[in-house]
């Protein structure tokens, strides 16, 4: 039987007949139709019938559209993103620790396989787990360093409150100046001592 209806007799303990219906999919680019081709080899009509099914799907009415989906919803972000010193430093060890992870596995299985290259790989990843080791404990130091210099400023020994409070006085020194210049550039050069 053919493909758009399939129907079987009934038996004891069986379901009706099952009728499945093909969806209305777009026509084949490969397959010649019944009208005239084109010199590129594709039927006339097959392009006409394309760009009725375009214009269909234009013109659908918006209470169609708005049953839209999109494929993931956007969550905010649980926590912060890590400062940048921070964020360099993580990615920095994580790839030491993966190179260090991948210098041990080839040490062993090239033990395993009683190779020549054993022993470079044992006394390399040896070192690189030294440096591994370093790479995470810089992820840490960047941490609390950046804390100290940027974070809370309610603990007594952050250097935060000083570097504040120097900004904050560069930046009144430069409005006394700015506001100076303009009081002098209103009075028209007035108010400047002569040299003569």
């Amino acid at each position: 039987m053919g493909t758009a209806e399939r129907s079987e007799a009934p038996e004891i303990g069986v379901a009706a007949p099952v009728t499945e219906r093909r969806a209305v999919q777009a026509p084949d680019r490969d397959i010649p139709g019944s009208g005239r081709e084109d010199t590129d080899g594709h039927s006339t009509s097959a392009r006409e019938r394309a760009r009725t099914d375009v214009r269909i799907a234009a013109a659908q009415e918006p209470e169609e559209q708005a049953y839209y989906r999109p494929l993931w919803i956007e969550e905010p972000a649980r926590r912060r993103r890590l400062p940048d010193p921070v964020r360099t430093a993580a990615v920095r060890a994580v790839l030491l620790i993966s190179v260090t992870l991948i210098q041990a596995m080839v040490a062993f299985l090239s033990t395993l396989a009683g190779s020549w290259l054993a022993f470079p790989m044992v006394l390399s990843s040896v070192a690189s787990t030294i440096v591994a080791t370093w790479g995470a404990l810089d992820v840490w130091v960047t941490r609390q360093v950046w804390n100290q210099r940027n974070g809370v400023v309610s603990a007594p020994n952050s250097t935060a409150r000083t570097l504040r409070r120097e900004r904050r006085k560069a930046r009144r020194q430069a409005r006394t100046a700015a506001r100076a210049q303009e009081r002098i550039r209103r009075r028209g050069g007035a108010g400047q001592l002569s040299h003569s």
